[in-house]
């Protein structure tokens, strides 16, 4: 079935990183469609540029919502602008109609260690997320129209990846799955990520671990994609 991709960026990151992550994902997207949301104009598929809104949880939702209604498929797929995906991340699987479907071969490569190595980080994230488009209009829509602000400690910590908490929202609950490309996405875990405030490079190295990967090589030659002189 059809599939658009998603790609959301606050441009805050280098333009250098961020030239190869578009690279990537063009090479990855093949015929699938691409709509870019972002907050200055770039060149990636259809660019929608929503201008400086500021960089925060809310805002980000607001694009993936502003990219699925511009869209045109039964599925979308999300892209972030620190993430590495593979071909076959997008076209190996669909869920059902009313479920939001995450792909748990998802690597985290830490750009401040020495030893470069994947982590394997299987977590339900934007970064994996694929869904039908109307189910991710609907919840989005329902949640914005509760809560138009991040108003209280509890929203902000509910305010999650649709499927995970909307039951702590007082929402329509939503049904996940999970599933396993064969070729891998690779997130980059950096200081310019929104996330590093809360723990910056404590963040804990999963065990199991890689210094290769099919499809994308090993973690020393990916890490170059971030700085040029790594």
């Amino acid at each position: 079935m059809s599939l658009t991709i998603i790609y959301i960026t606050a441009n805050h990151i280098s333009e250098y990183f961020a030239e190869n992550v578009r690279t990537q994902l063009k090479k990855a997207a093949k015929d699938y469609p691409i709509i870019s949301v972002s907050h200055k104009p770039i060149d990636l598929g259809e660019n929608i540029c929503v201008g400086d809104i500021g960089r925060n949880k809310i805002n980000i939702y607001k694009q993936i919502l502003i990219g699925a209604k511009a869209a045109k498929t039964d599925y979308v797929a999300i892209a972030e602008d620190d993430v590495l995906y593979s071909e076959d991340h997008f076209k190996c699987f669909r869920p059902e109609m009313d479920t939001f479907a995450y792909n748990m071969n998802r690597w985290s490569l830490y750009t401040w260690r020495k030893d470069r190595l994947f982590a394997l980080k299987q977590r339900q994230t934007n970064t994996n997320l694929i869904a039908p488009r109307q189910l991710l209009i609907d919840t989005l829509e329902e949640r914005f129209a509760k809560y138009p602000e991040i108003s209280s400690e509890k929203i902000n910590r509910h305010w999650s990846e649709p499927g995970k908490y909307e039951k702590h929202l007082g929402l329509t609950e939503r049904k996940t799955c999970r599933f396993n490309s064969y070729q891998p996405i690779i997130i980059f875990s950096h200081s310019e990520a929104l996330g590093y405030k809360n723990l910056g490079k404590r963040k804990r190295l999963d065990p199991i671990r890689a210094i290769e990967l099919p499809y994308f090589g090993r973690a020393e030659d990916l890490i170059k994609l971030y700085e040029k002189d790594k």
